[in-house]
C-alpha cells in the first residue's frame, strides 16, 4: 500500500514530479515506480490500469505523475484517458479534449491522429479521453479498445490506464481484465473500510490483477514541512 500525505495545498492538477523533482512527493512516485516494476519478477508488467473507489479520490493525479515519473527514468510511456464520463487528463496537462480515445473507438480518427507528445515531459505520449459519449461502457468493451491496448503494450515501455471509478460505474472492470494489473487510489478518510473492500471485490470478479493501494490525502500530524510522505507495503490486505 502506498500512501500520499498532503499539506493542504491543493495537487489535484499539478504535476508535481514534474514541477518540484526534488520534493518528498516526487520521490514517492518515484519509488511507487520502482516498486511497480519489480512487483511480479515472473510476470511482465507494462499495462497498468488506475482506478478509485469513488469520484474525487485523485486517481488522474496519481495516474499523471506516475506516468511522468515512468518517463523520466528513460521508458517510452503512454498516458490513456479512460474516464469516459468525467475526463480530467486534459486540465492536468492544459490540452484541448476535443479528440482523443472515444473519436479513436469510434473510428472518427486514427491511432496517430489522437497521440499527443507532451509538451511538458520527454517520453510521455497522451492519448486524452476525448468527448464523452453516450455509450462509455460499450466503447470499452469493443474489440477496438482490445486492440489498442495490444497495440500500446508493443509499441510501448509502460502504459497507464486512467480510468473511472470502480465502484460508480463498470468501466474500470472492463479494462482491468485486459490489462498486466491494477491499482487501485482510496483517499484517506473519505472511504469507509466495507466500501473500500466492495470495490476491491469488484475488480477481483472481473478477474483483476490487483498489484497494490494507494491512500491519498493523508494530512500529517507531526511531520508538518512535508508536502508528502510515502510508504511502501507490498500486501493490498493490510489497506
Amino acid at each position: 500500500m502506498h500512501k500520499f500525505w498532503r499539506n493542504g495545498a491543493d495537487q489535484e492538477h499539478h504535476l508535481i514530479v514534474h514541477g518540484d523533482p526534488k520534493a518528498v512527493g516526487s520521490e514517492a512516485f518515484r519509488t511507487l515506480r520502482t516498486n511497480l516494476r519489480f512487483i511480479s519478477p515472473d510476470h511482465q508488467v507494462k499495462t497498468i490500469l488506475i482506478t478509485s473507489v469513488g469520484p474525487g479520490d485523485g486517481k488522474s493525479t496519481i495516474s499523471a505523475n506516475l506516468a511522468v515519473a515512468l518517463a523520466q527514468s528513460g521508458q517510452r510511456v503512454a498516458l490513456v484517458g479512460c474516464d469516459l464520463r468525467k475526463p480530467v487528463l486534459h486540465k492536468i496537462f492544459g490540452l484541448s479534449n476535443t479528440m482523443g480515445l472515444t473519436t479513436l473507438l469510434t473510428g472518427n480518427a486514427t491511432l496517430d491522429e489522437v497521440v499527443r507528445p507532451s509538451k511538458q515531459v520527454q517520453n510521455l505520449d497522451l492519448i486524452l479521453a476525448g468527448p464523452v459519449p453516450p455509450n462509455p461502457s460499450e466503447l470499452l468493451q469493443s474489440r477496438a479498445m482490445a486492440t489498442i491496448i495490444g497495440t500500446l503494450r508493443e509499441d510501448y515501455d509502460a502504459v497507464i490506464f486512467d480510468g473511472a471509478p470502480v465502484i460508480a460505474v463498470t468501466d474500470a472492470a472492463i479494462i482491468a481484465n485486459q490489462v498486466d494489473g491494477t491499482v487501485l487510489v482510496i483517499r484517506s478518510k473519505q472511504v469507509p473500510r466495507d466500501v473500500a473492500l466492495h470495490a476491491k471485490d469488484l475488480l477481483e470478479q472481473a478477474n483483476a490483477r490487483l498489484l497494490g493501494v494507494v491512500l491519498n490525502g493523508v494530512l500529517p500530524q507531526e511531520q508538518k514541512n512535508y508536502q508528502y510522505y510515502y510508504y511502501y507495503q507490498d500486501n493490498a490486505e493490510r489497506a
